[in-house]
């Protein structure tokens, strides 16, 4: 399989375990009774069957009838579940969520989802019995990797932050003290640079003390650490050796950039994209790049649902970029001359629609629009991009473009 092919698995895969995990937190109960697994691969499945047994019976002993009968028919759907798998589970484990979720009006339903093989390995085996389900250990396995610390700074201020995967994070500023190079009235020349000095050291020993604070404990997980300014001010810093040495060593980077406010982080981040070539963000902004240059220069960009759907069909695009935070269903209709779409929230109810020529239309069916759109690419060879809106480009395509947008391979005049 190709990197490219890979790449394109893991984040539809990814998609899919992050939309059950935004159903699942949604969810809530009445008591402790919503029963959550998680089995690592080595696990075998006859060990978990025993576990969820005892627990089967250990429940009896729960005051609550109610309760009791949830936490019980929840352990009964975990075990019919765990009959489809033979001596351990799928690769990197399996999830199980079962449990009698609020419905409204004081009725439950009874929910039981099965996730196989997450993106990373389940690391030890869990049993969590609550009134809500246990998501946090799979949400962390879809943040995105890599981890960046982030410093910009000149002699009058100074920026510390992270950039995690996609997402840059300002954390800590500083103002400095140091004053201009005129000198006041009254003192000598000597006396005021050796003062001037003297300010510029204690706010490079200041921007490092908030560097220290918030690298040295995530040292052995930093990928690098990126420093930018004007010149000389970030080579007077490197040099002098402020920061901590494990820390020190941890510089992959200096660069030039104008401003050292928060938006100088951005910077920081943008201009260091040779560093930083093979991590997620630099990797979206390329997409959304060459997207914008077509669309400015050319005729081999699309956007918004219907103009790429349609350009999708004919086979036309080449990658189809998505919003990672786009969340709205399609709804098809069925009209005497076709089918006929329209996108609405996930939250509210399917709308009337009057087809073109003006008939009522049938709806005949209704899905997640990320869903209804990587299946046509599946089917036309079209690679998916999920773009973060972690950056002015991305959240562009998701505010002014709906989300959707692709690169052609040729023009349509769509």
């Amino acid at each position: 399989m190709s990197t490219d092919t890979q790449e394109a698995d893991d984040d539809r895969r990814k998609y899919e375990f992050r939309k059950v995990i935004e159903d699942l937190k949604e969810y809530e109960g009445s008591g402790t009774q919503l029963v959550t697994i998680y089995i690592p691969p080595d696990k075998q499945i006859s060990d978990v069957v025993a576990h969820v047994t005892q627990e089967h019976s250990e429940a009896s002993n729960i005051k609550s009838k109610q309760t009791r009968t949830n936490v019980q028919d929840a352990l009964t759907s975990i075990k019919d579940r765990l009959r489809y798998y033979d001596t351990f589970p799928p690769d990197n484990g399996l999830v199980i969520f079962s449990g009698a979720v609020d419905s409204g009006g004081g009725q439950t339903d009874m929910v039981t989802k099965v996730l196989e093989s997450p993106p990373d390995p389940i690391q030890s085996f869990r049993y969590h019995c609550d009134s809500d389900f246990l998501t946090e250990p799979l949400e962390e396995m879809l943040t995105d990797k890599g981890l960046f610390g982030l410093i910009v700074l000149d002699r009058r201020e100074a920026n510390v932050g992270w950039l995690k995967g996609k997402r840059v994070e300002p954390v800590k500023s500083a103002s400095s003290l140091v004053p201009g190079k005129q000198r006041k009235g009254g003192q000598s020349a000597q006396r005021f640079a050796r003062l001037r000095l003297e300010a510029i050291d204690n706010f490079y020993q200041e921007v490092a003390e908030m560097a220290n604070d918030l690298f040295v404990a995530e040292r052995h997980d930093l990928d690098g650490i990126l420093v930018g300014g004007p010149s000389p001010t970030k080579d007077e810093f490197l040099d002098g050796d402020y920061l901590h040495h494990e820390l020190q060593d941890k510089v992959v980077g200096k660069f030039d950039v104008s401003y050292t406010d928060e938006s100088g982080l951005y910077d920081l981040v943008d201009a260091a994209q040779d560093v930083l070539a093979d991590q997620e963000i630099m990797k979206d902004k390329v997409e959304m790049e060459e997207f914008f240059e077509n669309l400015h220069t050319g005729d081999l960009a699309t956007y918004g649902f219907e103009q790429t759907r349609r350009n999708l069909v004919m086979g036309s695009v080449d990658r189809l970029l998505i919003s990672e935070d786009l969340r709205k269903d399609v709804v098809v209709y069925d009209c005497e001359g076709g089918e006929e779409f329209e996108v609405v929230d996930r939250r509210h109810a399917t709308p009337d629609h009057r087809c073109s020529d003006g008939s009522e239309a049938e709806v005949k069916e209704r899905e997640d629009v990320i869903e209804h759109l990587m299946t046509i690419a599946e089917q036309r060879g079209t690679e998916t991009k999920f773009i973060s809106t972690d950056f002015e480009k991305g959240e562009q395509l998701y505010d002014a473009f709906g989300g959707v947008a692709g690169i052609l391979r040729y023009s349509t005049g769509i």
